[in-house]
């Protein structure tokens, strides 16, 4: 057979490189190919395309010198050369059925590690293999997530997206999180990885486009107090959401904060971006206020050593698909929608106390609300324990709803170890830097009156009469503490041990 290139190109190590490299070009024609002719863009293609097969590629290609230069030396050697090709005869009739199965059975062993290649790839960017491969670990966030106004989008397009660097850093992260699974040396609960999210640009706003938040919304809570009757009141809000395009209206409410015509900077003491000494407002024509802390003595060098971070969508929304809901307004959301019925005495409180109590595994939350609940009406009230048992099983399982997708005894997990931002009656939140106590150079104050970002436009308590005003009405706290609402913050008593 007349060999085309020369003798040392004929040897093992170079047709291994050979094959490596010609079927890396062939998965990354095909990949190409694929992802050209999908509806919707994958972030993993790119990656496997442009990242994963170029490295055979370019393996492969290395090989081929490598084993001309090892034909070289054995041939100054006086060795014969390493590869001697088998001779095929087609007009031999073994010959060629040997050759047709060989070949009809490369296809389809080719065939089959491709199909099931792919299929493998497609499982790894599935939400069920981020959140049920590893399912005790994972299960508090797929629970969460499930549950959540995300529920529909891939956990990739957020914790991943397109791109090299964050496919990188994703596969040293998961190689190390295989590690601590197999050996059990994960922390409980599992920290949120805040440093390592995406930034908003490149992930909140593919389809919240911030140029077109305006006006304002109209927000209603209804709340049931603590009290034998499970009173009702309702607090009417006008969310000042403000915007970022000055064809739609003011550049101005909420959104203010984006990075949309102002820069609002601020540096942060802890890992979870609760203490906060500095923040800086820029303008767009370049104006810079400086806000400090009042109650926080911070030094320079302390400043210089702090994370500091040019805020955007997660500052605020800092749990959109993960979060994990206190209980009083799960229980009040329930009550709402009549599914636990509002008229069975001092359900709330009962609820809310079931669903606090110290649990070990999420089975032994699960049995333990059903008995303080049902012994809670058979000691307290006997005559409704018996007539109203139908609602008292109803409120238990509702109750134990809440508990199963808000609470994982096993991971440590529960509402308090994860602060939600948006707002400030359960967490800090706005009160971060709104607390009246950051204060410029020229004196002025972040403050925290409660229409700096809303307005109260009604208040009314089940046996009071309805205050209402479009111009906003003052607040009234449905517990008589005085003026001290006003000065404290919120979660100081609604989750004490934040």
């Amino acid at each position: 057979m007349r060999r085309i290139f020369p003798n040392s190109f004929y040897n093992v190590i170079t047709l291994i490189g050979v094959v490596i490299a010609g079927i890396s070009v062939g998965v990354i024609a095909f990949m190409v190919l694929l992802e050209a002719t999908s509806e919707n863009a994958n972030p993993y293609m790119g990656i496997f395309a442009f990242t994963i097969m170029p490295i055979f590629l370019v393996a492969g290609l290395v090989m081929i010198p490598i084993g001309v230069r090892r034909e070289h030396r054995r041939e100054r050697q006086g060795k014969p050369h390493g590869l001697h090709l088998p001779v095929i005869d087609f007009n031999n009739s073994r010959h060629r059925t040997a050759a047709t199965f060989v070949m009809i059975g490369s296809l389809l062993v080719v065939s089959i590690i491709g199909f099931t290649s792919f299929k493998a790839y497609e499982h790894t960017e599935s939400d069920q293999f981020c959140g049920e491969t590893c399912h005790s670990v994972m299960e508090p966030e797929y629970t969460a997530y499930q549950f959540s106004p995300h529920a529909r989008v891939g956990c990739v397009q957020c914790h991943i997206g397109s791109g090299a660097s964050y496919f990188v850093k994703s596969k040293l992260s998961g190689s190390y999180q295989v590690y601590a699974v197999l050996l059990n040396k994960y922390p409980k609960p599992i920290p949120t990885p805040i440093e390592n999210l995406r930034p908003a640009q490149q992930t909140c706003e593919q389809c919240h486009w911030p140029k077109h938040f305006f006006s304002e919304k109209e927000h209603t809570n209804n709340y049931f107090l603590s009290d034998e009757q499970n009173t009702k009141w309702t607090l009417n809000l006008l969310m000042k959401i403000g915007g970022g395009n000055v064809e739609a209206g003011p550049t101005s409410g909420i959104h203010w904060h984006m990075n949309i015509a102002h820069e609002v900077t601020y540096a942060a003491l802890d890992r979870e971006r609760q203490i906060i000494p500095w923040v800086r407002s820029r303008t767009p024509d370049g104006k810079e206020t400086v806000y400090r802390s009042t109650e926080m003595e911070v030094s320079e060098d302390s400043l210089k050593k702090a994370f500091t971070r040019r805020m955007d969508c997660l500052d605020c929304h800092n749990r959109p698909s993960h979060n994990y809901h206190p209980p009083a307004p799960s229980v009040d959301h329930i009550m709402d929608l009549g599914w636990i019925d509002p008229k069975l005495p001092s359900v709330k409180s009962i609820a809310v106390k079931a669903l606090e109590g110290s649990y070990t595994t999420k089975q032994n939350g699960l049995d333990s609300i059903r008995l303080v609940m049902e012994a809670f009406y058979r000691e307290s009230y006997p005559e409704v324990a018996s007539s109203k048992k139908v609602q008292i099983d109803s409120a238990v399982a509702e109750v134990q709803k809440i508990f199963s997708r808000n609470y994982f005894p096993e991971m440590g997990v529960n509402w308090k170890r994860f602060p939600d931002n948006l707002g400030h009656l359960y967490y800090k939140g706005c009160f971060r830097c709104h607390d009246g106590k950051h204060v410029s150079a020229e004196g002025k104050v972040l403050s925290r009156d409660c229409n700096t970002c809303h307005t109260i436009l009604a208040q009314k308590f089940e046996k009071d009469t309805l205050r209402i005003s479009l111009g906003g009405i003052d607040y009234k706290h449905p517990v008589d503490i005085g003026d001290a609402w006003k000065e404290m913050n919120c979660s100081d008593c609604h989750n004490p041990t934040e």
